[in-house]
């Protein structure tokens, strides 16, 4: 091929068009510019957080305007919610689809549950103890009093919150280890109450005979697809609940009082303890009205959700996947109910899988699954710095590993050029070389002299040297020039000159100082 072909080659893939390739750099597609239209941003309801972040910029190579998102993780959300949401129903069978409906249910408790862990910073162990409490409270009115699916569901955010003010109390008096004691003492209570208790089915284990939103008559593929789109609702609600509330202004608040620094946010006025217990009384109700969906699910509640087994289950999930995010909740939650429901033809085995996924993720990661990627970040660039440390010489040259990260890529050989100027300049410089400037102040000099003084003129703004005269025609300072409008330039050292020529002499030799350290 030509050089003429080449080259036009190279222009048309560098044109608006489509995207471009600068040295090692991925292929990634970019959004063209808005133009004169307006731009207008989307954002959540009820909120000031945008859907994607998108930042406009420049293209060096050929300088048009182009928008790239810079938070792609709701295009994640959107992707992977929809397969969640598709492959159940259309590759799955009954049990399958059995299997989607509990890891959805699950998937909601553990996104509400990082609320009270994650953001209200609350570690109560009693999740489940809430979830039972409401499922058991209103499997109990509907059997005996015909209460239907949708006030069982209207109901049982009201004995959540009830519930959740009850175990509240003493969060304000305790805290960390002693309150996740006194939460795991709770749910066992409640277990030994269910099952001592005639008329809350301790002979059948469970109470069941609740009202269900499954109409009769349906098929039971048709039941189970009502149940897992019905579920994956209740999911969607929590993921909202938790951007509504995680997101704003309480969000925000506790954000500011992480563990260990209450004592900050309490110096700015912020009253956190009342902001942890609002977000713990919003999660207990929307546990409750998890609970209400359970008990129309499955017709009724089970002792099983009060025993350890389950909250063991429950906190391997977002060991796994993560404490703090809800897409930790999700994940692991999806992984922990494979092996556990899916797998099950593995047996005693697949708990023994689980606790070796959750040992190996307290064991080499930080934040579960999606702390992955920022941890691997962190080392990323840890190996590079001691790279760099080893290999880069002298002068600030230019790693490859960093070249495909400036835009501009006309800086990168600026820069090599001027560390090569620097090295040559360094072997003209000599004690003849001094005592010439000294002697020579305006007169002719030679071509090593010249060269040097050329190379210090044409020097950055910033930080560049300069005389400040302090008493004309008796004391002189040399300053370093700040290079931006409005600030004043800095005294470099105490060292007076009580000539022009004796100071600039000194700023030549700070210079060739600078020059030879660099």
């Amino acid at each position: 091929m030509s050089t003429i072909t080449q080259n036009k080659a190279t222009a048309d893939r560098t044109d608006g068009a489509g995207p471009s390739v600068v040295g090692s750099r991925r292929l990634l597609p970019r959004l063209r510019g808005h133009g004169g239209a307006l731009w207008r941003r989307w954002r959540y309801p009820f909120t000031r957080r945008t859907p994607l972040l998108i930042e406009t910029a420049y293209n060096p190579k050929t300088l048009a305007t182009e928008k790239e998102i810079v938070d792609k993780r709701p295009l994640y959300w959107i992707a992977g919610l929809l397969v969640l949401l598709v492959v159940p129903p259309v590759f799955g069978d009954n049990s399958f689809l059995s299997a989607a409906t509990v890891f959805a249910i699950y998937a909601a408790i553990n996104i509400v549950w990082m609320l009270m862990i994650g953001t209200a910073g609350i570690f109560s162990l009693a999740t489940l103890a809430v979830v039972g409490a409401a499922a058991y409270t209103v499997s109990y009115i509907s059997i005996h009093t015909g209460l239907p699916w949708w006030g069982m569901i209207a109901v049982s955010p009201l004995v959540g919150l009830l519930f959740g003010v009850l175990i509240a109390i003493p969060a304000l008096r305790l805290e960390g280890f002693y309150y996740a004691l006194l939460t795991v003492g709770i749910a066992d209570l409640c277990r030994e109450f269910v099952l001592q208790t005639q008329a809350l089915g301790a002979a059948s284990y469970g109470l069941y005979g609740a009202d269900t939103y499954v109409p009769k008559g349906i098929s039971e593929r048709g039941g189970l697809l009502l149940s897992f789109y019905a579920a994956f609702v209740v999911m969607l609600a929590a993921l909202a609940l938790y951007r509504m509330v995680n997101g704003q202004r309480l969000g925000l608040l506790l954000r500011t009082a992480p563990e260990g620094q209450e004592a900050f946010a309490a110096a700015l006025g912020i009253n956190y303890r009342a902001a942890r217990i609002q977000v713990f009384l919003i999660s207990s109700a929307a546990l409750g009205a998890i609970g209400g969906f359970y008990a129309t699910y499955f017709k009724g509640a089970s002792p099983a959700l009060f025993t350890m087994d389950s909250l063991l289950l429950l906190l391997a999930m977002i060991v796994i996947g993560g404490i703090g995010t809800a897409e930790g909740a999700v994940v692991g939650t999806l992984i922990v109910v494979l092996f556990d429901r899916v797998f099950i033809g593995l047996g005693p085995v697949r708990l023994i899988i689980i606790a070796m996924i959750m040992f190996g993720t307290v064991l080499f990661l930080r934040r579960g699954l999606f702390g992955i990627a920022p941890q691997f970040r962190a080392w990323r660039d840890k190996r590079r710095s001691e790279r760099r440390a080893l290999r880069t010489g002298e002068g600030d040259d230019i790693m490859p590993e960093d070249a495909t990260q400036i835009a501009d890529k006309q800086a990168i050989y600026t820069q090599r050029f001027d560390k090569q100027l620097r090295e040559e300049l360094k072997k003209l410089v000599t004690d003849e070389l001094i005592a010439e400037h000294r002697r020579t102040d305006g007169g002719r000099r030679s071509d090593a002299l010249e060269r040097i003084l050329t190379y210090f003129r044409r020097a950055e703004m910033a930080g560049k040297y300069a005389i400040l005269a302090e008493k004309p025609f008796a004391a002189y300072r040399i300053v370093a020039l700040s290079g931006k409008r409005g600030m004043p330039p800095r005294l470099v050292d105490d060292q007076v000159f009580a000539t022009q020529e004796e100071a600039q002499h000194g700023v030549f030799l700070k210079r060739i100082r600078d020059l030879l350290d660099s």
